[in-house]
Protein backbone atom coordinates (compact mmCIF):
# COMPACT_ATOMS: atom_id res chain seq x y z
CA UNK A 1 0.00 0.00 0.00
CA UNK A 2 1.46 3.30 -1.02
CA UNK A 3 0.99 6.21 1.38
CA UNK A 4 0.97 9.83 0.52
CA UNK A 5 3.26 12.22 2.34
CA UNK A 6 0.36 13.52 4.45
CA UNK A 7 -0.88 10.03 5.36
CA UNK A 8 2.61 9.02 6.47
CA UNK A 9 3.01 12.22 8.45
CA UNK A 10 -0.35 11.70 10.17
CA UNK A 11 0.52 8.05 10.96
CA UNK A 12 3.83 8.98 12.56
CA UNK A 13 2.21 11.85 14.46
CA UNK A 14 -0.38 9.50 15.96
CA UNK A 15 2.31 6.93 16.79
CA UNK A 16 4.45 9.57 18.51
CA UNK A 17 1.44 10.76 20.52
CA UNK A 18 0.79 7.22 21.74
CA UNK A 19 4.42 6.82 22.82
CA UNK A 20 4.25 10.13 24.72
CA UNK A 21 0.93 9.15 26.36
CA UNK A 22 2.36 5.81 27.51
CA UNK A 23 5.32 7.61 29.05
CA UNK A 24 3.07 10.08 30.85
CA UNK A 25 1.13 7.42 32.71
CA UNK A 26 4.17 5.38 33.65
CA UNK A 27 3.77 2.11 31.76
CA UNK A 28 7.46 1.81 30.91
CA UNK A 29 8.91 4.61 33.03
CA UNK A 30 12.01 4.15 35.16
CA UNK A 31 10.86 3.66 38.75
CA UNK A 32 11.51 5.64 41.92
CA UNK A 33 11.13 4.43 45.50
CA UNK A 34 8.51 6.20 47.60
CA UNK A 35 8.48 5.91 51.41
CA UNK A 36 5.20 6.84 53.05
CA UNK A 37 4.75 6.31 56.78
CA UNK A 38 6.16 2.79 57.00
CA UNK A 39 5.21 1.52 53.55
CA UNK A 40 7.52 1.72 50.53
CA UNK A 41 6.78 1.08 46.87
CA UNK A 42 8.12 1.73 43.40
CA UNK A 43 6.28 4.29 41.28
CA UNK A 44 6.96 5.60 37.77
CA UNK A 45 9.31 8.59 37.65
CA UNK A 46 6.67 10.50 35.66
CA UNK A 47 4.32 10.38 38.67
CA UNK A 48 5.40 13.60 40.35
CA UNK A 49 5.49 14.07 44.13
CA UNK A 50 3.11 16.74 45.39
CA UNK A 51 3.32 18.34 48.84
CA UNK A 52 0.65 16.93 51.12
CA UNK A 53 -1.86 19.27 52.74
CA UNK A 54 -2.91 17.06 55.62
CA UNK A 55 -1.18 15.02 58.31
CA UNK A 56 -3.35 12.08 57.28
CA UNK A 57 -1.65 12.07 53.86
CA UNK A 58 1.78 10.45 54.03
CA UNK A 59 2.53 10.87 50.32
CA UNK A 60 0.84 12.21 47.21
CA UNK A 61 1.77 11.65 43.57
CA UNK A 62 0.25 13.34 40.51
CA UNK A 63 -0.17 11.79 37.06
CA UNK A 64 -0.71 14.24 34.22
CA UNK A 65 -3.81 13.58 32.11
CA UNK A 66 -3.51 11.97 28.72
CA UNK A 67 -4.86 13.78 25.67
CA UNK A 68 -8.60 14.17 25.91
CA UNK A 69 -8.75 14.17 29.72
CA UNK A 70 -9.01 17.51 31.50
CA UNK A 71 -7.67 16.91 35.02
CA UNK A 72 -4.77 14.96 36.52
CA UNK A 73 -4.94 11.77 38.55
CA UNK A 74 -3.76 11.84 42.16
CA UNK A 75 -2.45 8.94 44.21
CA UNK A 76 -2.72 9.61 47.93
CA UNK A 77 -1.25 7.35 50.63
CA UNK A 78 -2.95 7.31 54.03
CA UNK A 79 -1.59 5.48 57.08
CA UNK A 80 -3.77 4.96 60.16
CA UNK A 81 -2.62 3.39 63.45
CA UNK A 82 -5.03 0.61 64.36
CA UNK A 83 -6.27 0.19 60.80
CA UNK A 84 -9.26 2.61 60.43
CA UNK A 85 -11.91 -0.08 60.02
CA UNK A 86 -12.19 -3.30 58.06
CA UNK A 87 -11.12 -3.69 54.46
CA UNK A 88 -14.78 -4.20 53.49
CA UNK A 89 -15.88 -0.98 55.25
CA UNK A 90 -13.20 1.03 53.47
CA UNK A 91 -14.00 -0.53 50.07
CA UNK A 92 -17.66 0.39 50.65
CA UNK A 93 -16.66 3.96 51.63
CA UNK A 94 -14.73 4.36 48.37
CA UNK A 95 -17.58 2.80 46.36
CA UNK A 96 -20.09 5.22 47.89
CA UNK A 97 -18.05 8.17 46.57
CA UNK A 98 -19.10 7.18 43.02
CA UNK A 99 -22.41 7.13 41.13
CA UNK A 100 -23.18 5.45 37.82
CA UNK A 101 -25.15 6.99 34.93
CA UNK A 102 -28.42 6.16 36.75
CA UNK A 103 -27.29 7.82 39.99
CA UNK A 104 -26.77 4.48 41.72
CA UNK A 105 -23.70 3.15 43.46
CA UNK A 106 -21.58 1.43 40.78
CA UNK A 107 -20.16 -2.06 40.86
CA UNK A 108 -16.77 -2.31 42.54
CA UNK A 109 -14.12 -4.89 41.76
CA UNK A 110 -11.73 -6.13 44.40
CA UNK A 111 -9.12 -8.86 44.46
CA UNK A 112 -6.08 -9.85 46.49
CA UNK A 113 -2.62 -9.16 45.08
CA UNK A 114 0.79 -9.94 46.53
CA UNK A 115 3.23 -7.20 47.42
CA UNK A 116 6.83 -7.82 48.48
CA UNK A 117 5.99 -8.77 52.06
CA UNK A 118 2.25 -8.08 52.31
CA UNK A 119 -1.03 -8.94 50.66
CA UNK A 120 -3.07 -6.03 49.31
CA UNK A 121 -6.72 -5.73 48.38
CA UNK A 122 -6.84 -4.05 44.97
CA UNK A 123 -10.02 -2.05 44.34
CA UNK A 124 -11.43 -0.48 41.15
CA UNK A 125 -14.61 1.41 40.30
CA UNK A 126 -15.70 4.27 38.06
CA UNK A 127 -18.41 6.86 37.44
CA UNK A 128 -19.20 10.33 38.79
CA UNK A 129 -16.74 10.90 41.64
CA UNK A 130 -17.99 12.88 44.62
CA UNK A 131 -14.97 13.27 46.96
CA UNK A 132 -15.40 13.26 50.70
CA UNK A 133 -14.83 16.68 52.30
CA UNK A 134 -12.22 16.69 55.07
CA UNK A 135 -12.09 19.34 57.82
CA UNK A 136 -9.48 22.00 57.09
CA UNK A 137 -9.13 20.96 53.45
CA UNK A 138 -10.62 22.79 50.45
CA UNK A 139 -13.56 20.96 48.90
CA UNK A 140 -12.72 19.05 45.74
CA UNK A 141 -15.11 19.31 42.79
CA UNK A 142 -17.23 16.40 41.60
CA UNK A 143 -15.55 14.67 38.66
CA UNK A 144 -17.57 12.99 35.90
CA UNK A 145 -16.04 10.00 34.09
CA UNK A 146 -13.57 9.29 36.88
CA UNK A 147 -11.99 6.01 37.94
CA UNK A 148 -10.55 4.85 41.24
CA UNK A 149 -7.69 2.41 41.66
CA UNK A 150 -6.99 1.54 45.27
CA UNK A 151 -4.93 -0.75 47.43
CA UNK A 152 -5.53 -1.57 51.08
CA UNK A 153 -3.05 -3.30 53.37
CA UNK A 154 -3.99 -3.98 56.98
CA UNK A 155 -1.50 -5.25 59.54
CA UNK A 156 -1.74 -5.71 63.31
CA UNK A 157 -0.47 -2.15 63.82
CA UNK A 158 -1.56 -0.02 60.82
CA UNK A 159 -3.91 0.35 57.90
CA UNK A 160 -2.28 1.50 54.67
CA UNK A 161 -4.57 2.98 52.01
CA UNK A 162 -3.40 3.92 48.53
CA UNK A 163 -6.19 5.72 46.70
CA UNK A 164 -5.70 6.91 43.14
CA UNK A 165 -8.50 8.84 41.40
CA UNK A 166 -8.42 10.50 38.01
CA UNK A 167 -10.09 10.75 34.61
CA UNK A 168 -11.16 7.41 33.18
CA UNK A 169 -8.82 7.24 30.15
CA UNK A 170 -5.78 8.33 32.14
CA UNK A 171 -6.55 5.81 34.87
CA UNK A 172 -7.02 2.95 32.40
CA UNK A 173 -3.60 3.78 30.96
CA UNK A 174 -2.10 3.92 34.48
CA UNK A 175 -3.64 0.61 35.56
CA UNK A 176 -0.63 -1.56 34.63
CA UNK A 177 1.78 0.77 36.45
CA UNK A 178 -0.55 0.78 39.49
CA UNK A 179 -0.52 -3.04 39.59
CA UNK A 180 3.29 -3.00 39.36
CA UNK A 181 3.29 -0.54 42.27
CA UNK A 182 1.19 -2.98 44.32
CA UNK A 183 3.63 -5.82 43.58
CA UNK A 184 6.43 -3.65 45.00
CA UNK A 185 4.61 -2.78 48.28
CA UNK A 186 6.73 -3.44 51.34
CA UNK A 187 5.77 -2.73 54.93
CA UNK A 188 8.55 -2.11 57.44
CA UNK A 189 6.80 -1.50 60.76
CA UNK A 190 8.83 -0.72 63.88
Amino acid sequence: MKRTYFQARRFFGVAASLVVAAGLVGADDPKKTVEAGGVTFKAPESWKSVPTKSQMRKAQLRVEPIKGDDFPADLVVYVFPGGAGSVEANVKRWQDQFKDADGKTPKIESKKLKGKNVEATRVETSGLYHPTAFPGMPAEPDRPNARLLGAIVVTDKYGYFLKMVGPDKTMKEASKAFDELISSLEVGEN
